[in-house]
């Protein structure tokens, strides 16, 4: 297996659970630190649009979105139980994190040629939705019973606040799942992994 990513974006939420599943996987980066990418970038081999994460799996396959990489992770690696036994549910906050939260919110306030009006619409549906998760995870220590690639994912997400104008500590209990997640092996050690390399595309 092989994953396609770029540091801190969408792909760190497989490299979690990749790590979780303990699965033997080659990571290859793309350098997103001109973005966009020039036509003739080798990405596009793998990506006509030029995004991540891709996994290639072990059939070969070239397989993107985050949600259906995290799917597949699911279930090529049951003993990891990372899906819960409602594949309903699993799709229903995957979506959710996906649509409303990546795209709606954070894709708009980080596009650099998104128009002010844009990234301050952004901010506006941004906290009807994050109270919407901040209550679901009242009294939980997870989305769903145990951790799942739904915890990866939305990890990821609440992630980026720290680089947007969202007041963070007037969620108290997404903050505090944040900073919960931040200690889990598998995250700690994802973001050891790509923290630096975002900070050397930074720079």
């Amino acid at each position: 297996m092989e994953l396609y990513f770029a540091a801190l974006t969408s792909s760190l939420a497989c490299r979690i659970a990749l790590y979780e599943a303990r699965a033997d996987v080659t990571f290859i980066g793309v350098d997103f630190a001109r973005r966009p990418l020039r036509s003739d970038h080798p990405h596009y081999a793998v990506h006509r649009l030029g995004l991540v994460p891709v996994l290639r799996t072990h059939a070969g396959v070239l397989l993107g979105e985050t949600s259906a990489v995290l799917h597949h992770i699911a279930e090529r690696f049951p003993a990891a139980g990372l899906a819960p036994q409602d594949r309903d549910e699993l799709n229903r906050w995957l979506s959710f994190i996906a649509s409303e939260l990546h795209k709606s919110i954070f894709h708009p306030l980080f596009d650099p040629e998104a128009p002010a009006a844009v990234r301050a619409y952004a901010l506006l549906k941004a906290g009807p939705r994050l109270a919407y998760m901040n209550d679901h995870l009242e009294g939980r220590e997870f989305m769903f019973d145990t951790f799942s690639v739904a915890d990866a994912f939305l990890f990821t997400v609440l992630n980026w606040v720290q680089a947007t104008p969202i007041e963070f500590d007037v969620y108290p209990e997404l903050l505090a799942y944040w900073r919960r997640l931040a200690k889990r092996p598998s995250i700690a050690q994802a973001l050891a992994v790509e923290r630096p390399l975002y900070q050397g595309m930074e720079r």
